[in-house]
């Protein structure tokens, strides 16, 4: 079964309050959202895999870790995943960038996917797929489907908040997959909005209602 990371670092905690009031404008949401991302990363890449390299150092000669592998792709659930998607880079500016399109039915709540974009090769790398809000997780798991159809065996799940019911249907689909969260929260409304939330998070990123 995968694990479910749920981070407790403090810097996470206070920029994600900032995150939920209503009142922060999309610019510090934004700018939040980004910072909290590369501060995740550091524990979603914990296990990446190092190699020893020699190096010259200006005193000496000597044997270092580098990453073994570069070839990680980044892929953000549209839009809202966007956000998430510089933070990364910034850390890992090496890395590809792919994307999957995920609408909602509003009254269906099922997800659509829409567009569909990677990199040549990506279903060999490590793949980090991206986004805000894990409610339902039905778009979450239609994406890990997408990418395992096209021979992808190495996905990992990065949220900012996720409610009890879409950690379970993740797991259910796919018990492989790590998810990453910043906070569990208590669960989801009759519109499959997460309680308490921070709203929704496309709107907040892009300023739009």
């Amino acid at each position: 079964m995968g694990q479910v990371h749920v981070f407790d670092h403090p810097l996470i905690s206070e920029k994600l309050t900032l995150m939920r009031r209503a009142d922060t404008s999309s610019q510090d949401f934004r700018l939040l959202l980004k910072e909290i991302s590369e501060l995740m990363l550091y524990e979603v890449a914990r296990d990446f895999e190092t190699k020893l390299v020699t190096i010259q150092t200006p005193i000496c000669e000597g044997s270092f870790p580098v990453l073994k592998e570069n070839f990680f792709t980044i892929v953000p659930i549209l839009r809202a995943g966007l956000g998430m998607v510089d933070g990364l880079l910034e850390l890992m500016p090496f890395a590809h960038v792919g994307h999957i399109g995920m609408s909602r039915d509003e009254e269906t709540k099922q997800p659509i996917e829409y567009y569909y974009k990677m990199p040549d090769g990506f279903e060999n790398s490590v793949i980090i797929v991206v986004d805000p809000m894990l409610a339902t997780g039905g778009s979450a798991v239609d994406a890990i489907n997408s990418l395992k159809s096209r021979g992808c065996t190495n996905i990992r799940l990065m949220n900012l908040i996720a409610a009890p019911e879409g950690v379970k249907f993740v797991q259910d689909h796919h018990p492989d997959v790590d998810i990453f969260v910043a906070a569990v929260d208590e669960k989801l409304n009759e519109d499959a909005y997460i309680v308490p939330g921070l709203g929704d998070a496309g709107d907040r990123i892009f300023g739009t209602k």
